[in-house]
């Protein structure tokens, strides 16, 4: 039995006793996959991206290792929920036009303590002011510096369009106007290189990209460390107390925590690792995060039909977006109808053993992004589901 067919066997005893769709996190995988995010971190505390996990039961179980401080979390009102709920220190990652969270922030002294927001540029500072209504509390800030790799003198870009904040005398400005208003108190910088934190560079069937991505990504570190350096030296300059100062990701996580500048790590894709994470040459992890869905059709030879599955996850629209059929090994989608809204046709000679009711297990794409379509994670220790907790969605929290 390989260790996949191995794994399949485990998830179907532990939940013979429940109908799918139904998904579940491998915790061995979860906590092993954690140990090595600390381990290629170096030392340096890693802060968890929340919209990778959307599960508080694993962001509190992740936090209480040893290696892991702090929560980044993706829109205001879940940073707010998530300092309501005990959460002290979350840095949300990107700005926000919340002026009803805003109001709440500047007048609650636990949340202002709390939480930190994103800014990069001086209108957000003002919308923010607008939004106190009456409000007092110091208002904490975060600068986002942008990571994109712009070679031959910028005709060239290489990652997200995020910041407009590029170069160290364009962040010490905006660290002066932040200096120089009432209510506000710069604490961090924030950096995440997306194209080589989030890109992989080991490609199946792929060489010469691979290769490619490679050169690309190294030759980026290089440039960003030497930058990112020298925005830390002249933000510092203008406020010294800084508090941190955020990069990586978890494809980056080892060749960030080197660079002297940062001071914290941020990564959860590689908590649950999924299909998009497979394509690493410097890491590899288990997965850990599966959804199930049930044959409800057997259409004819090397084919079963099973309900639902078409969860795309955001990006640009490619076949890479889908969720991938992990097991049984071996099964493949119809060319021509990809995984459906109501129903998945799947193709391979592992249909044939499989019976009405019988479950295929999936991986999304992304990490997160699984949660918003499932109200409970079923979590698994060996072959029995040992505990059922709530997603953000089964809480009634659907943040975007």
């Amino acid at each position: 039995m390989t260790p996949r067919a191995a794994d399949r066997a485990r998830y179907d005893r532990a939940t013979a006793h429940l109908d799918a769709p139904v998904a579940v996190v491998d915790l061995e995988a979860f906590d092993d996959n954690a140990a090595d995010l600390v381990r290629r971190a170096a030392g340096k505390p890693i802060r968890v991206a929340s919209k990778s996990v959307r599960c508080r039961a694993l962001l509190e179980r992740v936090l209480a290792r040893d290696g892991f401080a702090g929560v980044m979390s993706f829109t205001l009102a879940e940073s707010l929920w998530l300092a309501r709920s005990g959460f002290e220190d979350v840095l949300l990652a990107y700005p926000s036009a919340d002026r009803g969270g805003y109001a709440e922030l500047a007048a609650d002294p636990k949340l202002a303590a709390a939480v930190t927001v994103m800014v990069d540029d001086p209108a957000q500072l003002e919308l923010i002011d607008r939004a106190r209504d009456g409000g007092r509390e110091e208002i904490r800030v975060c600068l986002e510096l942008d990571t994109s790799w712009q070679p031959l003198g910028g005709r060239v870009r290489i990652g997200a369009l995020r910041s407009p904040l590029r170069e160290p005398a364009q962040l010490a400005e905006l660290a002066r106007s932040v200096a120089r208003r009432p209510g506000f108190r710069l604490v961090g910088i924030m950096a995440y290189e997306g194209h080589v934190a989030g890109v992989g560079d080991a490609v199946v069937g792929r060489p010469l990209r691979s290769r490619a991505i490679r050169v690309m990504q190294n030759a980026a570190r290089k440039e960003l460390a030497v930058r990112r350096a020298a925005v830390v030296r002249a933000v510092r300059a203008v406020a010294p107390d800084l508090e941190f100062v955020n990069g990586g990701g978890t494809g980056s996580v080892q060749h960030t925590a080197a660079e002297h500048a940062v001071t914290e790590i941020a990564a959860g894709s590689g908590l649950y690792l999924p299909r998009l994470f497979d394509n690493y040459s410097s890491f590899t992890g288990r997965p850990a995060a599966l959804f199930a869905q049930p044959v409800v059709r057997r259409p004819g030879v090397g084919v079963v039909t099973v309900l639902g599955g078409g969860y795309p996850a955001s990006g640009a629209a490619g076949p890479d977006r889908s969720p991938v059929p992990y097991l049984p090994e071996g099964l493949r989608y119809d060319p021509q109808e990809g995984a459906g809204e109501v129903q998945t046709p799947l193709l391979g000679s592992p249909a044939d053993d499989l019976l009405i009711g019988d479950k295929v297990w999936f991986r999304h794409a992304k990490a997160g992004e699984m949660c918003e379509r499932f109200d409970e994670l079923q979590l698994i220790e060996g072959d029995a589901v040992t505990a059922t907790v709530p997603t953000y969605r089964g809480e009634g929290r659907t943040f975007l």
